[in-house]
């Protein structure tokens, strides 16, 4: 295969003091993936893929969306298309994705992992298909494998609750040399208004050994669990919510809502808002206790097209950035637990760019000197995780708070195939710390510069979470 000389080594490097702040400073760090999606039954079984779409294609609405767009039957995305017309399918639509972070990524990942520099079109999707599928019967590009040669010294799975960690368990005792941690995931458990949540609420039970009929033993049952995850490793917990509620109201009338919600009665707007509120407060307080880190990935427009999440399911493509108010309610939930001094360190994920400075702001109203960098503006996700919303993010947190103390990037993703976004998030930040290095709006200094990349690359989150 000819090289395309796209993914050179100075990609996205655009000065000499962007090239040696990633070459000598950030490029070589371990990466500690603290949030993502990933299967820990794959990565205790060490799954082997039979082709490159089972790893690449499959679960990936980025590219889902793409194709879509492009007019691609839904057959041929999540249908019953082969394995191998889903990957031509999708190398079809690779040229078209142009100025798409899609097409850095795509073509990042062919090379890191499989040392593929031809551009993936249709002319050369059968040549890239049978190469690739051709390493992934080797015994080094097994979910393990892949993992090790992107240099992860820790991963952070997502679990709900009712989730056994049988996985984890097997994990923590096997040779495995990276470490495999889990985060706690109690939407099910805080979206009241669901029409799922009484069915959620038995499974729950079941998991912590004790019926749910009241409030308190809903509280009761999450804490057996917040145990159960802590004496297996967990120390993070993950919120995805639209926003963060605060809407203050008795225990009594907590109890009410919840008691009128386990007998199927229709419980209003108000009512819910209440309830979240006081079962937020009610965790944050018990990660405090536990010393977790908390997280909120805040304001997705979620399940859009209803008639595709009918047909589909939800997490299939059809979710978009929300404009909801922000500001004051994170403000009333923060300044709520920090009262009774009871805040643990958080990270707030905010998806809409319009806020960058909201959520930038509103981290310094907590950073109270206890801990560094206790409170964090998290890393652009989703929609914003690419070049123009990572940089907007870095900046947003440079003008309003410490860009040094932040504790860099996380793929969020479902895919073996994704750990490459570490190495673009690098570029991008040595890039802009390059190019006012250059300017003269930063002293040409490598040292305190380069310093401050490999502490955002890997020393911050090395720090922070104390895995």
């Amino acid at each position: 295969m000819e090289s395309n000389k796209f993914i050179t080594e100075d990609f996205l490097l655009l000065s000499q003091q962007a090239k040696d702040l990633y070459n000598n400073y950030a490029k070589e760090q371990p990466i500690i993936d603290y949030h993502n999606h990933l299967s820990p039954k794959e990565i205790a079984e060490d799954r082997k893929f039979d082709n490159i779409t089972q790893v690449w294609i499959a679960g990936d609405h980025y590219k889902w969306r793409a194709m879509r767009t492009m007019g691609v039957d839904e057959k041929y995305i999540t249908g019953d298309a082969s394995d191998k017309e889903k990957f031509m399918a999708w190398a079809k639509t690779v040229p078209h994705t142009l100025r798409n972070p899609l097409y850095h990524w795509t073509h990042l990942e062919l090379k890191r992992y499989f040392g593929i520099d031809e551009l993936l079109n249709e002319e050369s999707a059968e040549r890239i298909y049978n190469a690739v599928n051709e390493k992934l019967q080797q015994p080094e590009y097994s979910c393990r494998g892949l993992l090790k040669k992107m240099g992860v010294e820790t991963l952070c799975t997502t679990e709900d609750p009712v989730d056994s960690l049988e996985y984890h368990r097997q994990l923590a005792k096997s040779d495995f040399e990276i470490k495999v941690s889990t985060a706690f995931r109690p939407d099910k458990a805080i979206l009241i208004e669901s029409e799922k949540y009484n069915s959620y609420l038995d499974e729950l039970g079941k998991a912590a050994n004790l019926f749910i009929g009241s409030y308190d033993d809903l509280k009761a049952a999450l804490r057996s669990r917040i145990e159960f995850f802590h004496a297996n490793g967990c120390r993070l917990c993950d919120h995805g919510l639209n926003y963060i509620c605060f809407e203050e109201a008795s225990e009594e009338e907590v109890n009410a809502i919840f008691s009128k919600k386990r007998k199927g009665e229709e419980i209003s707007e108000e009512e819910a808002k209440k309830f979240m509120t006081s079962i937020l407060l009610f965790l944050g307080e018990t990660y405090h206790e536990f010393g977790w880190v908390q997280q909120f990935h805040l304001g997705a427009l979620r399940n859009n097209n209803k008639r595709m999440l009918d047909e589909l399911g939800p997490d299939t493509g059809w979710d978009s950035i929300g404009d909801y108010p922000q500001a004051e309610k994170i403000s009333q939930f923060l300044d709520n637990l920090d009262g009774k001094d009871k805040l643990t360190k958080t990270i707030l994920y905010n998806l809409n760019p319009a806020d960058n400075a909201v959520f930038a702001s509103m981290i310094g109203n907590f950073n109270d000197g206890s801990v560094k960098g206790k409170v964090q503006f998290g890393s652009g996700w989703w929609f914003l995780d690419q070049k123009h919303g990572i940089i907007e993010q870095l900046n947003a947190l440079s003008n309003m708070g410490l860009v040094s103390v932040f504790i860099g990037m996380l793929t969020d993703s479902r895919s073996f195939l994704s750990f490459p976004r570490h190495e673009y998030f690098r570029r991008v930040l040595c890039n802009l710390f390059g190019e006012e290095m250059e300017s003269g709006e930063l002293p040409n200094d490598m040292e305190l510069v380069g310093n401050t990349v490999a502490n955002i690359s890997y020393h911050n989150a090395k720090e922070y979470f104390d895995f």
